[in-house]
């Protein structure tokens, strides 16, 4: 099993980038956003905990920049209804800790936001992952909703109606939602962060 990469980073295309490995492999990885927003510029060094997927139409390998969100992604992946690109594309539009308190106060319409995710399917996620969340391993655990503050669900709602407020002006939801998880200040009024996620495009 691969468990972990290190190597150069030496292309990255949403969802995935090549990885070139102690000078004689190259690995393809697929990623989530948040992954994709912390990986140094190409030709740098760069490590990935990674795993690894067996399907009938191929093998893949996912990668992510810290254990948390690995741990996550593995959890998902035991719902009902969700395979790998699904749940690649809840760890893109969610942050691991935010996915934590949707889960915990039953946000059904905050997953619902992410493609793919329709109401059964948020539904069933929210009931089968509130018991999973516990058995992550102590040393990974993510905060529960109940050791957040409130900061953290209402940074999440301004930028999900940031995020709704792009896509009004043209922006399709990959755009948007790259542009608002890119401004990392929690404490802007709803204003100014779309202020700031119309800056970020503006300056891709």
């Amino acid at each position: 099993m691969i468990s972990r990469l290190h190597g150069k980073l030496i292309e990255k295309q949403p969802p995935s980038l090549l990885m070139e490995v102690a000078s004689a492999w190259t690995y393809e990885v697929l990623a989530s956003m948040h992954t994709f927003y912390q990986l140094p510029e190409l030709g740098q060094e760069v490590m990935l905990y990674t795993q690894f997927i067996v399907r009938e139409e191929g093998h893949y390998l996912y990668g992510f920049a810290d254990q948390q969100e690995r741990a996550l992604f593995g959890q998902l992946l035991k719902v009902s209804g969700v395979g790998p690109k699904v749940a690649l594309g809840i760890l893109s539009t969610i942050e691991a800790s935010d996915l934590i308190v949707c889960v915990e106060q039953k946000n059904i319409a905050a997953l619902q936001r992410v493609p793919g995710i329709g109401k059964k399917t948020a539904e069933r996620l929210v009931v089968e992952m509130r018991d999973r969340l516990g058995k992550l391993p102590a040393k990974i655990r993510l905060p529960t909703a109940t050791e957040q503050s409130t900061t953290t669900d209402f940074s999440h709602q301004h930028q999900q109606d940031a995020i709704a407020a792009l896509i009004a002006l043209g922006y399709t939801h990959q755009e948007a939602s790259r542009a608002v998880l890119h401004v990392k200040n929690d404490s802007l009024s709803l204003e100014s962060l779309i202020r700031a996620a119309l800056q970020s495009v503006d300056d891709r």
